[in-house]
């Protein structure tokens, strides 16, 4: 166990209360800015909430002690709907030192699938934000259904309910209040816990700490289960990705990063919304500030305004990147406006997180195929299983011509190490042992540094006769091509079981050099329409999509739905008379083997993207190609759904 244990967790926390740090700022809510009526609207920032060590700790406490009065004990599971906010962390902090179990699960998939994941998780609390009640069951409903969101029941679900936020229609009569339990009151005032509830102590690494819904259906919900171990060495190696002293400022909404501000006495700073949200706001609260997490559509989203002239000139002093692949021309176009940032590509799964992180220079200077995602940090082995991989028939290298391997050889990456997951939710319910490896469905090699270079996944591997096709290999090299913005390689099957190489490309000057443009992607983060929340401000929309989030955190599975519309927009429009098609299509046979020159090369005005890190959608694409290819009218595009 190499990182801090639960317990540890509120001990620092208290030792900073109680020492130096006491009067110190933990934890910094920001507002949604308030435009001055100006011709110039300039934006005036302020703060929502500010607590200091020593308040944290006492609402912890007295939070965990009223939980504990009403019966909450160690292992018990919370359904989690609380977006990161000072009463979001306190509740999470006051769950872990009960030695509570927090369940996220999104309210923005089907009432089905929830109803599912509910079954499974078998959660005795619910936790969940007051304007979810409201627009679930309450007289807000009617405009969630408008915008094509069904949600939950949350008030009809049998459990034992807390709220956040002051109490909206559809609240369950019965249902806590986060704000009071805080202050050591609740249940209307009258009556008073002091605090003291019994800590939690010597709580076993391998006890569950966390439970997180990635995927599945209805018939087999898919959640990764997390330890207090594993938890712990998570938030110690992402916080030695840089060093973190006190009275520095971390902004962002990811709790792997917050907590480790936290444990280094600095200030967790928590935006008003996603980055994606308001993307300005967010680039001036985090301009100059010790760090900062971005998915990279949200980074593609913060350059942009940085080059407009909208975001300043000036970002963290250290920004880690991942949740999705993080492109050379997305890193480089980062250095070049960006750069006295320190610039981190992260590379995990929800099963294991961390696993590798990469220097920007480091990146860049790989000269060889694949996504370079740097050297397994301390405590993490990496292995290449290359039996999950057949062999081509002529026994050469895969997706390439016969011809020596320039590399060593590509398989499905295994992960060990002291942030694993234990297992499933449904295999550890059903009396499985816990898991000692992860196969995370990426291909890879290792190369002669130890360092992991992707070279992408099992299912995107593309068969065309007997040659196998890595898109990851090529796409880096198409994508630096003169013009090119972004470059996929995806497979249309066709009637015989064999696939269509389809290269697709989008232009530089549309959203940037290796990026495409989020907001036009079926993103709809962008136009900042949408509802407001349980204390009157804009809600602004996001995307729905259900998929799992790449660094678990406080609220995650709450954003997507009380904030957004359903779905994901029209497609990628295509074409295969762009003029940049035929400079491609020119320049292939000095890029590519032979075995791995395409059918087909199309032109796309953005690629679609999927999930909440918003990462490039393969099968959207697969389909759209496949679409435009059967000979759809000019301009038809295909759904992204």
């Amino acid at each position: 166990m190499n990182g801090p244990t639960t317990e540890h967790l509120i001990e620092t926390i208290g030792a900073h209360a109680r020492g130096g740090l006491g009067d110190a700022v933990a934890l910094r809510w920001w507002s949604r800015p308030i435009h001055r009526v100006r011709a110039d609207r300039v934006p005036n920032d302020h703060v929502r909430e500010e607590l200091t060590y020593r308040e944290l700790l006492r609402r912890v406490e007295a939070t965990a002690d009223a939980l504990h009065r009403e019966g909450l004990r160690a292992g018990d599971r919370v359904l989690f709907s609380v977006r990161p906010r000072p009463e979001g962390i306190v509740l999470a902090l006051a769950v872990v030192r009960l030695g509570g179990v927090i369940v996220f699960v999104d309210p923005g998939s089907t009432p089905e699938l929830f109803g599912a994941r509910v079954t499974a998780a078998d959660p005795r609390w619910a936790m969940t934000e007051a304007l979810l009640y409201a627009i679930s069951r309450g007289p807000l409903r009617h405009v969630a259904r408008s915008r094509g969101l069904l949600l939950p029941d949350y008030a009809s679900l049998p459990l034992r309910h807390v709220h956040s936020g002051r109490r909206l229609p559809g609240v369950p009569g019965h249902s806590l209040s986060a704000r009071s339990l805080a202050t050591g009151r609740h249940r209307g005032g009258r009556r008073r816990f002091v605090a003291g509830a019994p800590p939690v102590t010597d709580l076993p690494l391998d006890a569950e700490a966390l439970v997180v819904f990635t995927s599945g259906t209805t018939s087999d919900p898919k959640a990764v289960v997390h330890s207090v171990g594993s938890l712990g060495s998570g938030c110690a190696l992402l916080a030695e990705a840089f060093s973190l002293e006190p009275g520095g400022v971390v902004h962002t909404d990811q709790m792997l990063l917050g907590i480790p501000a936290l444990l280094a006495g600095g200030t967790w700073s928590v935006p008003p919304g996603t980055p994606g949200q308001d993307v300005v706001t967010f680039a001036r609260h985090a301009a100059g500030e010790a760090g900062t997490y971005l998915v990279p559509a949200d980074l593609t989203l913060l350059l942009d305004a940085v080059e407009s002239g909208r975001a300043p000139a000036r970002g963290p002093q250290v920004a880690l990147v991942g949740g999705a692949p993080v492109t050379r021309p997305l890193l480089d176009r980062a250095r070049r406006l960006l750069p006295g940032t320190r610039w981190i590509g992260v590379y995990g799964t929800t099963e294991i997180l961390p696993v590798a992180v990469v220097e920007a220079d480091d990146k860049l200077a790989h000269a060889g195929d694949g996504d370079l995602v740097g050297l397994p940090l301390a405590g993490i082995e990496a292995t290449i299983d290359t039996s999950a991989v057949e062999p081509d028939e002529d026994g050469s290298a895969p997706g390439r011509a016969p011809v020596p391997a320039l590399h060593p050889p590509v398989g499905e990456l295994v992960l060990r190490g002291p942030s694993l997951m234990t297992g499933y939710l449904s295999h550890l319910d059903g009396g499985q042992p816990p898991v000692t490896e992860h196969r995370t469905g990426d291909l890879a090699y290792l190369d002669e540094r130890g360092r992991i270079v992707l070279v992408g996944r099992t299912r995107d591997m593309i068969i065309r006769g007997t040659v196998n096709i890595y898109p990851g290999l090529f796409e880096p090299r198409l994508a630096a091509l003169p013009g090119v913005g972004e470059a996929s390689l995806v497979g249309v099957l066709q009637d015989d079981g064999d696939e269509k190489v389809v290269l697709v490309v989008t232009s530089s000057t549309e959203g940037g050099p290796g990026t495409g443009d989020p907001r036009r992607a079926g993103d709809p983060d962008g136009d900042g329409s949408g509802g407001v929340d349980a204390e009157g401000a804009q809600v602004p929309r996001t995307s729905s999509a259900a998929a799992a989030p790449a660094t678990p955190a406080t609220g995650a599975a709450l954003a997507p739905a009380v904030s957004a519309a359903v779905g994901q927009g029209e497609g990628p429009v295509l074409t295969g008379d762009h003029p940049l098609v035929r400079t491609v299509r020119a320049a292939l046979p000095g890029v590519l083997d032979h075995g791995a020159l395409p059918d087909h090369v199309l032109h796309a005005d953005r690629l679609p993207l999927a999930g909440r890190s918003r990462k490039p959608d393969r099968a959207a694409l697969s389909r759209a190609a496949a679409h435009h290819l059967a000979g759809a009218a000019p301009g038809a595009s295909a759904s992204t759904t």
